[in-house]
């Protein structure tokens, strides 16, 4: 399949979406962004001179603001969200009505309009907890969700397959845990937080050291978007793909052993609380996209730890404190 016509990105100003927006314009494509700012839209201000680009301030739990983003789009990329564990069990309501509500309405009102193509940002979490800690996750594995995030996350995946009918070609991404920089930084994820703590010397707490998350770099999750908008609806209608590497899965304590071996021994700096329950514990396969959408990482994990390093030490990022860089 290959994509023309204006491509729609909710939530293009975040984390993930300033990277996507970033690399659909550079290969020539028209792009239309609906956010609310929730958290700035410095990282787009880059594009406001480009003809291709077009921002619409508003939400997608507004009907109006839905109808007037998706008028004359071929695609949308649905990334808008309440993203995170934390940040959902802090404002549940706010949740449904963003992680729920907006994105049915989202949903329905694209099919209403001959949308073919939609990309939905789902996430590993789904998977919650493994019932055998030696096994991989794949696809075909029982989702368990263990927190409102994944639980969403999970009934719009069913959401949107139940509605996939005649034209419309839903496909769902399920993220690795993100890193590295972005336009819209984000200090609140593991790779990002232990990376900013260690390199400003400041003593950190590891808990559950011994548990599994995959990882992917920003930048490689919005280059996983442009493959599933291009790819043959036969690849890829109503199906599910994890999006990382499966060498790419790491325990806690491996995290922080490469920042360590990349940043100098800072080893009194660390403490490892021990906690033998996490509801979150998984390892996951990243076969289906690597050999349906071609899908290669840029970046691995050692390279995102030093990419911190590098923006805190440069000053390049003056306050990795600031509110702005973490969802709660």
């Amino acid at each position: 399949m290959s994509v023309s016509g204006i491509v729609l990105v909710t939530g293009g100003a975040g984390y993930i979406g300033s990277h996507l927006v970033t690399q659909l314009l550079a290969a020539g494509r028209p792009v239309r962004v609906l956010d609310n700012l929730t958290f700035g839209g410095a990282g787009l201000l880059v594009h406001f001179s480009n003809p291709s680009f077009e921002f619409l301030h508003g939400d997608t739990g507004c009907l109006d603001d839905v109808d007037q983003a998706l008028e004359g789009v071929t695609s949308v990329v649905h990334l808008a969200a309440i993203v995170g564990d934390p940040a959902c069990a802090q404002a549940p309501e706010l949740a449904h009505e963003v992680n729920v509500r907006g994105a049915q309405l989202i949903c329905d009102t694209a099919i209403k309009a001959g949308i073919r193509r939609f990309v939905f940002a789902s996430t590993c979490s789904n998977y919650g907890r493994m019932n055998d800690p030696d096994k991989i996750v794949n696809e075909e594995s029982p989702l368990s969700p263990v927190s409102l995030y994944a639980d969403q996350k999970v009934g719009f995946e069913k959401y949107l397959f139940e509605n996939a009918t005649g034209g419309f070609e839903p496909v769902v991404l399920r993220f690795a845990t993100a890193y590295g920089l972005s336009g819209r930084p984000r200090f609140d994820l593991t790779v990002n937080e232990f990376t900013r703590e260690l390199t400003l010397k400041r003593k950190l707490q590891i808990y559950g050291r011994q548990f599994w998350r995959p990882y992917a770099h920003a930048a490689d999750l919005a280059a996983a978007c442009r493959l599933a908008l291009d790819a043959d609806s036969d690849k890829v209608k109503a199906r599910a793909f994890n999006v990382g590497d499966t060498n790419e899965n790491f325990q806690k304590e491996t995290l922080v052993r490469m920042i360590v071996e990349e940043l100098g021994p800072e080893h009194d700096l660390i403490e490892y609380v021990d906690k033998e329950e996490d509801p979150r514990d998984y390892r996951v396969d990243f076969t289906r996209v690597r050999e349906t959408l071609g899908f290669r990482p840029t970046r691995t994990v050692r390279e995102g730890i030093r990419e911190i390093a590098r923006a805190i030490r440069s000053r390049m990022i003056i306050d990795p404190d600031n509110r702005l860089y973490r969802n709660v």
